[in-house]
């Protein structure tokens, strides 16, 4: 969905004016109950599922074709590298695992540190002139991310507050400047 053009010249302006803190219920109660998962190690394949379900339900019965053990070594070696673009190259030797729903799993297990890359937070950057490729929020890389990344993780630390609250909040921004009728079918989020 396209854009009305928005009120904001730039990012910072955007999120003084716009900025939310408080997350949705039912996926702050996901985040809760994987809070365990970064000291444990690893996750399952019931907490895979989850998080997979949550960025992009149509797509569970790809997701449900990865084994528990592919899960549990993929999620270790997650959790045991430091080297960022290294996360997401793992989780994208799961099936039906995107750039967004990579992301999604990162943002859920760790939201202090990340946020989820989809359309709609994409749309907004690009209106700002932050990002200037895939105009239409698609077929992300490893090099977007990174780039989407960085771009969140500077704003949240100047406010400090994590990095999912910008991004649920550009989240929440689009919905709100969005054109045409997108979130009247779309989940939560």
């Amino acid at each position: 969905m396209p854009l009305a053009p928005l009120p904001y010249a730039t990012l910072g302006a955007l999120l003084r004016g716009e900025l939310r803190r408080e997350e949705d219920s039912r996926t702050a109660e996901l985040m809760r109950a994987l809070r365990h998962v970064r000291r444990r190690g690893h996750f399952s394949r019931r907490e895979f599922l989850l998080m997979c379900r949550w960025k992009s339900p149509r797509a569970l019965p790809r997701y449900a074709r990865n084994r528990a053990a592919a899960v549990r070594r993929v999620s270790a070696a997650v959790l045991a590298t430091r080297r960022e673009r290294r996360r997401l190259e793992l989780l994208r030797t799961l099936v039906g695992v995107s750039v967004p729903v990579a992301s999604a799993i990162l943002a859920l297990i760790d939201p202090r540190r990340y946020g989820v890359i989809d359309i709609r937070t994409w749309q907004v950057l690009f209106a700002l002139g932050l990002v200037t490729t895939h105009p239409g929020g698609a077929g992300f890389g490893p090099d977007d991310w990174e780039r989407y990344l960085g771009i969140l993780r500077r704003r949240a630390a100047a406010l400090h507050v994590p990095v999912r609250t910008v991004e649920r909040t550009l989240f929440l921004c689009h919905r709100r400047f969005q054109m045409g009728r997108l979130y009247e079918r779309a989940g939560r989020r």
